[in-house]
């Protein structure tokens, strides 16, 4: 237990670097969700086959050989890029190869979450908004996304608290968060127990918090719906 309270700073610097990444992931998940829902629904074949293609694969992969992947693979990329252009090799900042590829990886999810929420509003009150007049994106800032928004929460929830899990795998490519430097620590102070034991309950507090938001998030919408009625 001294060795925990000794090494409590630093891990509450992993802890702060976890939720940094954690909700700056979300943020790329969740305009590739929106993009890639968008393209779902739009007429055009080419946008649909391709967003398909683009969920289809990325659900079917494990988390960690697309993080692998992506960091590797963005390494060779980027400094080969960097050689057509006569510049020195560049490092991929493991936090930001994480932010991308946490990101890529639940915008699929977000994808789906974000087109079935906009397959549930009732058709017949798009129908009447354009019948008042209401077009473009004066009808969908009005009446679709508000109830988008309102349908999409649990399933956004569910997978934000998804996401937040998966970021403890960017650990194996070197990113000091909560769970890196705990491993790191734990050696150190030889009582990994210990030190997992904390990260797991930091981690439980994270889900403890984001549920409260989220359900408090969810009754406000559903109470504007019944003001609404």
């Amino acid at each position: 237990m001294e060795a925990l309270i000794l090494y409590a700073p630093l891990l509450a610097r992993g802890a702060l670097v976890t939720i940094t990444l954690a909700i700056l992931s979300l943020g790329l998940a969740t305009a590739l969700g929106a993009l890639g829902a968008a393209a779902r629904i739009a007429p055009g074949r080419i946008g649909r086959l391709a967003v398909t293609l683009y969920t289809t694969i990325v659900r079917g992969i494990p988390d960690l050989v697309l993080l692998l992947l992506i960091y590797f693979g963005g390494q060779r990329l980027v400094n080969t890029v960097a050689g057509w252009v006569g510049l020195d090799g560049v490092n991929v900042s493991p936090f930001w190869a994480g932010v991308i590829a946490i990101g890529f990886i639940y915008g699929a999810y977000l994808t789906e979450t974000f087109r079935g929420a906009y397959m549930t509003v009732p058709r017949g009150q798009t129908e009447a908004a354009e019948a008042l007049g209401l077009r473009g994106l004066a009808l969908h800032w009005t009446v679709t996304i508000p109830q988008l928004v309102r349908f999409a929460l649990p399933g956004y929830a569910n997978v934000w608290q998804v996401l937040v899990k998966s970021t403890a795998v960017v650990s194996v490519i070197g990113l000091e968060d909560l769970v890196g430097l705990a491993n790191d620590a734990g050696k150190t102070a030889r009582e990994p127990f210990i030190f997992f034991l904390a990260v797991l309950l930091v981690y439980l507090c994270i889900t403890f918090v984001s549920t409260t938001i989220f359900e408090a998030l969810e009754k406000r919408s559903a109470r504007g719906l019944t003001h609404a009625r």
